[in-house]
């Protein structure tokens, strides 16, 4: 079973909403999985690196990139296994790819520190 499936993304206008959602029984349920372990999202544009958004620990509480901060929200759903980022006043500069990513040991937005991926959901965003 894929680990971490992204869905959700597309194409909207300057100002317009978003929800990306990750979908992680497969990681969830594989006996190996640190139940405590953070899961996060992130993003990359062409020739940028990787920028963490959020990262959520299993209780709930997340923590945000500055650039993202008032306008992106993370939620996890322990009931099932699904993992949301609702985007919402999207500008041009968060057209990017977003990953969903899982198994980080720390409250960390380095991409370095998680070590599951999705395949990523392209979110186009025009002006």
């Amino acid at each position: 079973q894929v680990p971490l499936v992204e869905s959700g993304g597309g194409s909207v206008q300057s100002g317009g909403s978003l929800t990306l959602s990750c979908e992680a029984s497969g990681y969830i349920n594989n006996r190996y999985t640190n139940p405590r372990a953070y899961m996060a999202w992130f993003r990359q544009a062409p020739g940028m690196e990787r920028e963490g958004l959020a990262v959520v620990d299993n209780s709930g509480l997340a923590t945000y990139a500055e650039s993202v901060k008032g306008r992106f929200t993370i939620s996890k759903d322990n009931s099932k296994n699904t993992l949301d980022l609702r985007m919402n006043s999207l500008k041009p500069e968060d057209t990017a790819t977003y990953y969903c990513a899982a198994g980080g040991v720390t409250r960390t937005l380095d991409a370095k520190f998680f070590t599951v991926w999705g395949q990523g959901t392209q979110v186009t965003v025009s002006s």
